[in-house]
């Protein structure tokens, strides 16, 4: 009994299970940007930034004079919410969320001015110092990883393909992979075992690092969720947050 009980306790912790989280993928496409994946209570918002006449933009192509800035379509707008809710984003206590950066280029030009622009409201987006503060993440065109300690402020979206030592391990949020590198399932019926195998040992390989788990390019349904979320995926990827949320929670 004895040995049964150790052995349970050992499976336990080694198994990582994380809360099911929603990942608003190119959320300033949408007809309300930020507005709709916020009041939906959505986990990660996704914005494309460019880095245009010394601004950062946010556009999923390369950007032109009219494409709105990060600072009015998102950093702005949490600020004010954090003022609002006495340094929180919402009067719900339990809620706040990670705002994930895709730069499509120039990083070493990005990131310094992205964390000048954060600095300005330490409260806002520190977490360190806020447990409720908006965490960026940086994913698309990301430093070295051993450049990951230039940027405090910073975590980063990771990929199975890299390696990661103990302490870089801390700076990245969670692991995310192209869908397609793995399956061409088009979400209906049930995942081909095949692709079920290989989804599972990237899954495993995650959680093995205490790391939630994304994949961009998914069937973006209500079967195609639901067969991803039964696999393990932690962070469902989707253009359609107010539909995702109904289905999945």
């Amino acid at each position: 009994m004895r040995s049964y009980i150790l052995l349970t306790l050992l499976w336990l912790t080694a198994t990582v299970t994380f809360a099911q989280k929603i990942h608003a993928h190119n959320d300033y496409a949408q007809p309300r940007p930020f507005v709709d994946a916020y009041e939906k209570r959505a986990d990660f918002i996704e914005a494309d930034v460019w880095l245009l006449n010394g601004k950062l933009v946010v556009s999923h192509e390369k950007p032109t004079a009219s494409s709105p800035t990060l600072d009015s379509l998102y950093l702005k707008p949490i600020a004010r919410l954090f003022l609002q809710n006495k340094e929180k984003p919402s009067p719900d206590r339990d809620y706040t969320f990670s705002l994930v950066i895709d730069v499509k280029e120039n990083f070493a030009e990005v990131l310094p001015l992205l964390t000048t622009m954060l600095q300005e409201n330490l409260p806002v987006f520190n977490r360190a110092a806020n447990a409720k503060a908006v965490q960026v993440i940086i994913s698309g065109e990301r430093p070295r990883i051993q450049n990951y300690f230039d940027y405090p402020l910073l975590q980063f979206d990771g990929r199975p393909s890299e390696v990661y030592d103990e302490e870089t391990l801390g700076r990245v949020a969670l692991i995310s992979d192209n869908f397609r590198s793995y399956s061409r399932w088009d979400g209906t019926g049930d995942i081909p075992d095949a692709d079920r195998d290989k989804l599972k040992r990237v899954i495993k390989r995650a959680h093995s690092d205490n790391k939630p788990i994304r994949f961009w390019a998914i069937p973006d349904t209500p079967n195609g969720w639901k067969q991803l979320k039964k696999l393990g995926v932690d962070i469902i990827n989707t253009d359609k947050v107010a539909e995702c949320v109904q289905a999945m929670r």
